[in-house]
């Protein structure tokens, strides 16, 4: 055999042997990207040949099926729509899933191993059994309070979150974001009108899709007051330690003023006096006396600069969560920039916090200073609701001490008691707050926060909320946060609606 048969020989016996590398690699270890891939049609009608699994709180169905006569057997439907649509998400033919319906994708197919069982016993018994079911920590109380209190503000208010938890547990009692959308387009077997339904709603400017709960950040104002008071009951202060105020404080050009002027007009005031009236120049000048290191750490121990979080299941993934942030307060050489850290000590500046950290604040004072995970799966049921997975409350961080937490929950109750979150009292609780007004963009209206909770006769802590209402016209934006919370928690503590 010449040479360039004996050539040709090899190339082609590569050749093969690179194709039988190839087919095996395909059948070994690329078999499930194709088979699960989204333009398999034949893998998305084989999805939908069997139910999948039913999301529910408290009883009620929150993501259903309903038969079908079309190609795709089963239709999801989201019985209770806009309400619960920014926890639920929504889960489209042929494409990705979000919110719970997408972190608990595969236990809702029955693809999950923890359904394994399952599917052995559909080989023999020939059933095509379907999804497992998924059972969520919401009160459907609360969370349709918080939507209709939100939705139907008193101040006309468009944009807003609400998000309640369970300060001993970390369950996830409501949590709201509008203005919310309809799942329900968006899951249609028509494809194109689901496409047009989604394009709809992601050119929308005020972005229903967005989650504001858990997804967008915003200046806290005076609820980060909470954080500077820890700071300082950690470091010597107590609750009738007097610090300075005054009805102006200038620092490195910052101009800090008070709200009104019958605020702390004296050149001394309380911590307790300047928690429970709102004094921005105590606080601006307590946080330039604590110093960036103790303000930014107290933040940090309470959860902010996390951006690992999500909220969904504790032994799994959720919804992400941005995270909430100081900023640098510093200045170009690195040294401490007085005049931003006055500002970010009353909640101004760079400062940026979720609503969800803003609930897990008032949470961890209510729990004496353990802040526990937040999470919105309790219970994982299969098919034939058999439970396979039962929530176990886990800490996340303890930021503060319960001589801390102890003191702070005696302020932040002065605060609904005697100064400005008097619209979150609820008769027959004890109820423990703190308001926030924040400035924005330039000629903007103010953000209006409240962050609390309350505990019942018992003495235990059932609640903890924290409101947030976009651009509030009118003066006072906190006032109607603070009176939206106090429902929110009166509904999760199982005392009616509105």
């Amino acid at each position: 055999m010449n040479a360039p048969l004996r050539r040709a020989g090899v190339v082609i016996l590569v050749l093969f042997g690179l194709l039988f590398a190839n087919l095996n690699w395909v059948q070994a270890y690329k078999a499930d990207d194709y088979r699960t891939n989204e333009y398999n049609r034949r893998v998305v009608v084989a999805q939908y040949e069997r139910p999948r699994g039913v999301i529910e709180a408290g009883g009620i169905g929150l993501a259903t099926n309903k038969v079908t006569d079309d190609t795709l057997k089963y239709l999801r439907v989201y019985p209770r729509k806009e309400a619960y649509a920014p926890v639920l998400g929504y889960r489209p033919v042929g494409l990705a899933a979000t919110g719970i319906e997408n972190s608990e994708n595969d236990f809702l197919s029955g693809e999950s191993d923890k359904l394994f069982a399952d599917r052995v016993k559909d080989m023999f018994t020939g059933n095509n059994t379907g999804g497992g079911n998924v059972v969520l920590t919401i009160n459907p109380t609360a969370q349709e309070t918080a939507y209709k209190q939100l939705l139907n503000n008193q101040r006309d208010v468009e944009k807003g979150a609400a998000v309640a938890i369970d300060p001993r547990t970390g369950a996830v009692q409501a949590m709201v974001s509008i203005p919310s959308y309809d799942p329900n387009p968006l899951v249609s077997h028509d494809e194109k009108a689901a496409a047009a339904a989604y394009n709809k709603l992601n050119k929308d400017e005020d972005q229903p899709l967005l989650n504001r709960a858990t997804a967008e950040t915003l200046p806290p104002g005076s609820t980060f007051k909470v954080i500077v008071s820890a700071a300082a009951l950690q470091n010597g202060y107590t609750q009738q330690t007097e610090i300075k105020a005054g009805s102006t404080y200038e620092e490195s050009g910052a101009v800090i003023h008070n709200a009104e002027d019958e605020v702390c007009p004296g050149s001394q005031v309380t911590l307790k006096e300047a928690l429970t009236e709102s004094c921005n120049t105590g606080f601006a000048r307590l946080g330039v006396t604590l110093g960036r290191e103790k303000v930014m750490e107290t933040a940090k121990a309470f959860g902010f600069e996390d951006d690992s979080l999500t909220v969904g299941n504790l032994e799994g993934s959720g919804l992400p969560v941005a995270a909430s942030h100081t900023g640098d307060i510093k200045n170009p050489d690195g040294s401490t920039d007085k005049g931003a850290l006055a500002q970010s000590s009353i909640g101004q500046r760079d400062v940026r916090m979720t609503t969800l950290e803003g609930a897990l604040m008032a949470a961890t004072v209510a729990n004496g200073g353990k802040q526990m995970r937040p999470y919105l799966v309790q219970k994982l049921l299969s098919p034939d609701r058999r439970t396979i997975y039962n929530a176990d409350p886990k800490t996340l961080r303890t930021p503060i001490n319960e001589s801390v937490a102890s003191d702070l929950k005696e302020m932040m109750v002065s605060v609904v008691e005697n100064g400005t979150g008097k619209k979150a009292r609820i008769s027959g609780f004890e109820v423990g707050g703190k308001t926030g007004t924040a400035q924005n963009a330039e000629g903007a209206d103010p953000h209006g926060w409240f962050i609390g909770f309350a505990y019942n006769e018992k003495g235990e802590a059932v609640s903890a909320v924290c409101v947030m209402l976009e651009n509030v016209p009118g003066g006072h934006a906190s006032a109607e946060a603070a009176r939206i919370a106090g429902l929110i928690m009166k509904a999760a503590a199982g005392r009616g609606g509105d």
